[in-house]
């Protein structure tokens, strides 16, 4: 039987339509979560990666980006970061120490962040209203015990607005965006905000992360990470806040292995006040190194050591640690403290969150939080960030199309001047 000539013509169109939306072609591939470290192409189509393969036609694509010489990672995964502005709350991370995420994740590569806590069951709705649902970056949560999040010193040290029951019945309404339960900055005695917190992450079946306070004689950092914290449970501020992990003969202290055996997470939080080198340097030498880095980015830390999320990963990075360890600790490994295995990956079919990143090679100086230098010899730069399957930080205009060409053509000409 002879098929119709109009049948054949048709066919003949599909067939020739490109398969793939955006193709990123020459990089070097690193994706922790399926052993890949080495070159390929990836190809995306619609919001999901389409294909992870050594040589992908060109022709199969729509757009295609040149990213040889570059690597390309999952989508970086903040989390630890502060989110909660606009609600005019002075000197409060529920409000004026909050920054927007969109204009500091896309440009270091990171297209998911979660708020370490900033509301708590009382006030997420409205974070959810202000910010979470008018984001461009993913923006997960972690819920204070305390009800109304960290509305400064003063709420965040009573006890009386510490409500398991509470705190976990929002969680579970929410399950969507909330990822964890955080306690934060209590400075007493007592164990209440951790246990509180503990009690709440249990009945909603998520992991905690502690900042902890001040120690005192009856609550220390030890009992905390051998005692009080679960398997999958996180410390944040690894290499600051009020505790070292250095004693005086500049050795890691022991119960940190032990912590570690019994599954407890260490979380780098750098922060405007929790990144020292006299604890990062030597721990790291020791082979204590962070199992998630994340940057707590608020006001204060935006401009100063801290800066963004790629400065973070290349004091990491710079101290030593390989840059496929780098970026497994910034994707797979904070996707999966987080609960979210759906993130932090190319996969095929997974969410196309992509960073291209490139690696520098020269001197540069890092800072800690009391403003110590560190040179070192690598530094990260993204040069172009995917966010669901759009290209939404591109640093070199690699996925634009050069002037002269584009405006050549018919559809992209400019309407008749007028003088």
């Amino acid at each position: 039987m002879r098929l119709a000539p109009l049948f054949v013509l048709t066919c003949a169109i599909v067939a020739a339509q490109p398969r793939y939306d955006l193709l990123l072609k020459g990089g070097h591939v690193i994706d922790p979560r399926n052993n890949m470290n080495r070159p390929m192409d990836v190809a995306i189509t619609g919001n999901r990666i389409a294909r992870v393969a050594p040589s992908i036609a060109s022709s199969e694509a729509k757009k295609v980006v040149d990213v040889k010489g570059l690597y390309v990672t999952p989508g970086l995964v903040d989390i630890h970061v502060h989110v909660y502005a606009t609600t005019g709350q002075k000197g409060a991370y529920s409000g004026d120490n909050s920054v927007f995420p969109d204009g500091f994740t896309f440009r270091s590569g990171v297209t998911t962040v979660v708020d370490a806590g900033s509301s708590g069951w009382r006030n997420f709705a409205d974070f959810k209203d202000r910010v979470i649902d008018r984001s461009k970056t993913r923006v997960l949560a972690m819920l204070n015990i305390v009800g109304h999040g960290m509305g400064g010193k003063a709420v965040e040290q009573r006890p009386v607005d510490m409500d398991a029951a509470a705190t976990a019945n929002v969680a579970k309404r929410y399950p969507e965006t909330i990822v964890a339960i955080k306690t934060a900055h209590f400075a007493s005695p007592e164990w209440v905000a951790v246990d509180t917190a503990v009690e709440a992450a249990k009945a909603a079946n998520l992991p905690v992360m502690v900042d902890f306070g001040p120690a005192f004689p009856t609550r220390t950092y030890r009992s905390l990470v051998l005692e009080h914290l679960r398997p999958g449970d996180i410390s944040t501020h690894l290499y600051g806040g009020p505790h070292s992990i250095i004693n005086d003969e500049g050795k890691v202290l022991p119960y940190l292995f032990e912590a570690r055996k019994r599954g407890v997470l260490f979380d780098v939080g750098h922060g405007g006040g929790s990144f020292f080198f006299n604890d990062a340097i030597p721990s790291m030498r020791q082979g204590f190194t962070p199992d998630t880095i994340s940057t707590d980015l608020h006001i204060f830390s935006m401009n100063n050591a801290m800066k963004d999320m790629a400065t973070t990963m290349s004091k990491i990075l710079s101290m030593g640690a390989p840059l496929a360890d780098v970026i497994r600790m910034s994707t797979v490994s904070a996707a999966t403290a987080m609960k979210r295995p759906e993130l932090g990956h190319l996969s095929e079919g997974a969410v196309a969150d992509v960073a291209v990143l490139r690696v520098d090679k020269g001197q540069f100086g890092y800072l800690d939080v009391r403003n110590a230098r560190f040179t070192g010899t690598q530094k990260i730069t993204c040069e172009l960030t995917v966010r669901n399957g759009a290209v939404v930080w591109d640093l070199n205009g690699r996925a634009g199309e050069d002037w002269q060409t584009f405006y050549a053509k018919p559809e992209n000409r400019r309407p008749e001047k007028q003088y």
